[in-house]
């Protein structure tokens, strides 16, 4: 139980981070130019926290716990990157089929971004939770 909470506490955590700075230093202008008018002024909050608390335990299921049980960084990082491009794929490739004006750039970015923070985050878990559980 303590394994599963480190690695859960410290996915979330590094995902984040990650995600903050992402979208909060890096890429937030660029993508309020490509959404314009689709984009809140502020998000809602509830939807954003629900987000972020799935997608830590979608991380640590499938990637981190998976790793620790065959004690492989490389499985934490090819489970959390193969994660992250298929959740980040499955949200950008079906908005870009559905939504008028989804930018085609914006669905190639993020779905890079998905696969990096999430390959870095679920080595951050596997990381932590082996080191001090």
């Amino acid at each position: 139980m303590k394994k599963n909470l480190t690695a859960y506490l410290s996915t979330l955590v590094a995902f984040l981070v990650l995600d903050g700075i992402w979208l909060g230093v890096l890429m937030g202008p660029v993508y309020r130019e490509w959404l314009g008018p689709m984009m809140l002024d502020k998000p809602v909050p509830g939807p954003a926290v629900v987000f972020y608390l799935l997608y830590a335990a979608g991380l640590v299921y499938f990637a981190v716990l998976p790793a620790l049980r065959r004690n492989s960084l490389g499985q934490a990082i090819q489970r959390g990157a193969l994660l992250g491009l298929v959740a980040y794929g499955t949200y950008d490739l079906s908005n870009w089929a559905t939504l008028q004006g989804w930018p085609a750039q914006m669905a190639l970015v993020d779905m890079v971004w998905g696969t990096v923070a999430s390959a870095a985050a679920a080595t951050v878990g596997y990381l932590v939770a082996r080191r001090l559980t």
